[in-house]
């Protein structure tokens, strides 16, 4: 699925063709993604002109000037792709349409915008702007890791309760928004902090090293394009490539990256995931 960067760079490719323009057509070619999609959708977003184009956790959000708001998940295999952008940021040619392109949105600039999603795990709803984070998939979100809320003294207060393991407090949303697998095994590895270890059992010193890293590793990776590892594209098509910047991620019985280190990648499964960490650097 996926993860922060990915969707914000979807986001990024999407800004500059939809915001501040109007949806001149909307198709949709199916009742349903995930679940189905919200009443008269098509008829709601032709004629509207996108205000905002914005990104909570792993939700890409439209503000429209209807007064309501177009979230948009991408799911395991959902992909928006751009195309016939008059500016000549992507291919001129619409492309023929495809089996799985479910909601097609034609801009009045000339612009397309697909999502196509053969898995059919993504999703979109429409709510009143006016709620702002209140919808039931926002509303217990935690802090963006990239946002001002998140911080050191942040995270030593939400973890010192928890006596979960370190990784799977992480991946919880009501923790913090929009971290995924990927991306907290790589900020682990670069703090020297086991997967393994209990969350409240992480020193302040190493929660505020684990903040930087965090940072850090979401922006490489949105700089990079993502990471593209089965279905992932970027608006244009292409591929984002922060995996080949993997350390321990996927990496199970490769050699350790770090110079004074012999062990090997090791993997283990934690609570349905798996976890990729070197048993030597992090403890």
């Amino acid at each position: 699925m996926p993860e922060l960067p990915e969707v914000e760079t979807v986001r990024r490719g999407l800004e500059p063709v939809m915001t501040g323009q109007v949806m001149a057509r909307v198709a949709v070619n199916r009742p349903d993604l995930r679940w189905p999609f919200p009443p008269d959708m098509a008829a709601r977003l032709t004629g509207k002109r996108v205000l905002h184009l914005r990104r909570r956790s792993k939700y890409i959000l439209a503000d429209l000037d209807s007064g309501e708001t177009l979230l948009i998940h991408l799911g395991m295999s959902g992909r928006m792709l751009i195309s016939g952008d008059p500016l000549g940021r992507f291919v001129q040619e619409h492309p023929a349409k495809e089996k799985h392109d479910h909601v097609v949105i034609d801009m009045e600039s000339g612009a397309r915008v697909t999502f196509n999603d053969p898995r059919r795990f993504g999703a979109m709803d429409m709510f009143a702007s006016e709620q702002g984070d209140a919808h039931p998939l926002l509303a217990s979100l935690g802090p963006e890791p990239l946002g001002n809320d998140f911080s050191e003294s942040y995270l030593v207060g939400a973890l010192k309760p928890r006596n979960m393991p370190i990784k799977s407090a992480l991946l919880d949303q009501k923790i913090v928004a929009g971290l995924g697998n990927i991306y907290v095994c790589e900020a682990l590895f670069r703090t020297g902090i086991s997967p393994l270890r209990k969350a409240r059992n992480v020193s302040k010193a190493r929660l505020q090293v684990l903040v930087s890293a965090i940072r850090d590793v979401l922006s490489e990776a949105i700089d990079a394009g993502g990471s593209s590892l089965r279905d992932f594209r970027q608006t244009d098509g292409e591929l984002g490539y922060f995996q080949h910047n993997f350390d321990v991620y996927g990496r199970e019985g490769d050699a350790c990256r770090n110079a004074d280190c012999n062990s090997r990648i090791s993997r283990v499964v934690q609570s349905g995931r798996s976890s990729f960490y070197c048993p030597t650097c992090q403890r």
